[in-house]
């Protein structure tokens, strides 16, 4: 009987993990649409609840009001993009150089588009004009900032001088610029295309051809 019982339990938690799965994923849908129709300004929990087909009860249960469910999908891909971070570490200028000598794009660029590509709708809103504009930043100083530094020749990577900090935050916005663009001419270039893009731009040098 206590084995039934025990089985009966599993189910049960399954199916409930199974509906707060697709409620977050309703509000989500929900969310995203009403950014890119109204803004983030304009509209209420009301709205999210009715757009997502869910009553207001459901919704707080999970969150306080809009601004912790937008906080909660940005944090989800801030914690996403943290994988990439040790693969950045362990970028050097020479297998940099060495897969653009190639003409292959790197890999870790590959997978980093790819990721973005699948985030692309919630980017597109959040990033847009009505969005959040706290996190384009939080994007740049995640991923753009800290390819930028690894990239970097070793001695300089830790140098505290001015000019080099504004290198970095040069290239890291630029980097930042290039996302943004692909986002919103609705990623047509593949994920590995965009890889070697984001390569070959480093590279590129006032007065050269600008062709990938």
């Amino acid at each position: 009987m206590a084995t039934v019982v025990a089985q009966q339990n599993a189910v049960a938690s399954i199916c409930e993990d199974r509906r707060i799965t697709r409620s977050k994923r309703a509000l989500r849908d929900a969310l995203i649409k009403l950014m890119e129709e109204r803004g983030f300004e304009g509209f209420s929990v009301n709205d999210l609840c009715a757009r997502a087909d869910l009553n207001r009860g459901t919704f707080y249960n999970h969150f306080s009001d809009k601004e912790s469910l937008l906080a909660a999908l940005e944090d989800e891909i801030m914690a996403d993009l943290e994988r990439f971070q040790g693969q950045m570490a362990e970028l050097t200028v020479h297998s940099l150089m060495t897969y653009r000598a190639r003409k292959k794009p790197l890999p870790f660029l590959v997978e980093l588009f790819e990721y973005l590509r699948e985030q692309g709708d919630f980017l597109h809103a959040v990033l847009g004009p009505g969005g959040d504009v706290r996190f384009g930043p939080r994007l740049r100083d995640s991923i753009c900032t800290n390819l930028v530094q690894s990239i970097l020749h070793e001695r300089y990577r830790n140098d505290p001088s001015p000019f080099v900090g504004y290198y970095v935050a040069f290239f890291a916005s630029a980097y930042l610029g290039v996302i943004e663009r692909w986002i919103e001419t609705g990623m047509q270039e593949s994920s590995e295309e965009m890889a070697l893009i984001a390569m070959r731009l480093f590279f590129i040098k006032p007065g050269e051809s600008i062709k990938l």
